[in-house]
């Protein structure tokens, strides 16, 4: 049961190394595009290319997909980015149905770890694999593992990192059910120092130039590249919406006022923040593609009242 690319790589996984995948649960096709033509998606795609029964319920308690459910016999489920499922399903097969989070549980429960972590500045994350209940990422634990965040590393890298050992881990959990050596350990919860992952809105992405150099750099790339950091530039009456995908922290005192933007060479933008300067390395304006800083620098001239505001 899953949904986006984070998802295939463990169906790919269970394929490749034959265990039975009797049936994927995924969204269904949904309007996309300028021509809202039906998109499918990632896990329909590789599921249809294996010959892979796929169901796609616009409601997880309709009668019909629970009968088709019941009928397939399924062992066990595994879900992987998916919808929150109601107990009818997540209790139906004989061994329960286990999870894989983008985090190290109880740490980072909700829709968005990834994001998340990188945002606060954490130096590690990880992926766990856990026995489902009702309550939202916090039945027991099967496995874990530890990942490191490096400092250049934005959300991009850390999924791609998560889901290839994410999903090695997936087939470590099944293989202990297969031979009945599972052990599930009760999440070791401090409720004072849980951090929480909710889902991100556009809203939720728009850059605060007061916050420190360190904390607006960890914001970009743990929006980066999806769904993405924004900030409105202010050109006289105009109001200039640009993506920014990668930047560089430098820290330094100055007496610019906060948003301004200053050239410290010809092709580079670093926008004042309150304890230095965020250096603008990708970007992407409105109307045109994501491009390198230098090469937006040579097709669009600044002009010195040109301000980013908060």
């Amino acid at each position: 049961m899953g949904t986006p690319t984070f998802a295939v790589e463990t169906l790919k996984q269970l394929v490749e190394n034959n265990y039975k995948v009797v049936a994927v649960v995924t969204m269904p096709d949904k309007p996309a595009g300028r021509g809202h033509k039906l998109q499918e998606s990632d896990v329909k795609k590789y599921a249809v290319s294996q010959n892979i029964l796929v169901l796609q319920p616009e409601k997880l308690r309709d009668e019909d997909f629970l009968k088709t459910l019941k009928s397939l016999k399924a062992d066990l489920n595994i879900v992987v980015a998916f919808r929150m499922l109601p107990k009818v399903v997540w209790e139906m097969p004989q061994y329960g149905t286990y999870n894989l989070h983008a985090s190290l549980l109880p740490q980072y429960r909700g829709a968005a770890p990834i994001n998340w972590a990188i945002i606060n500045g954490e130096k590690e994350t990880g992926v766990t694999t856990f026995k489902l209940v009702q309550e939202i990422d916090s039945g027991k634990i099967a496995y874990q593992s530890k990942v490191e965040i490096k400092e250049a590393d934005n959300a991009g890298i850390i999924h791609d990192r998560l889901m290839n050992i994410g999903a090695k881990l997936v087939l470590k959990t099944v293989d202990a059910i297969i031979d009945d050596t599972i052990q599930l350990t009760a999440q070791n919860i401090n409720k004072e120092e849980l951090k929480f992952a909710p889902k991100i809105f556009k809203d939720d992405c728009r850059i605060n130039w007061s916050a420190s150099t360190q904390d607006i750099y960890n914001f970009i790339r743990g929006l980066s590249p999806y769904p993405t950091a924004y900030s409105v530039m202010q050109r006289e009456d105009e109001a200039i919406y640009v993506k920014i995908f990668d930047a560089k922290p430098l820290l330094q005192k100055h007496d610019h006022q906060i948003g301004s933007i200053v050239q410290s060479q010809q092709n580079t933008l670093d926008i004042a923040v309150a304890d230095g300067f965020i250096r603008i390395l990708e970007l992407q304006v409105q109307g045109r593609k994501r491009m390198q800083t230098t090469a937006f620098l040579n097709g669009f001239t600044l002009l010195t009242t040109d301000q980013f505001i908060k």
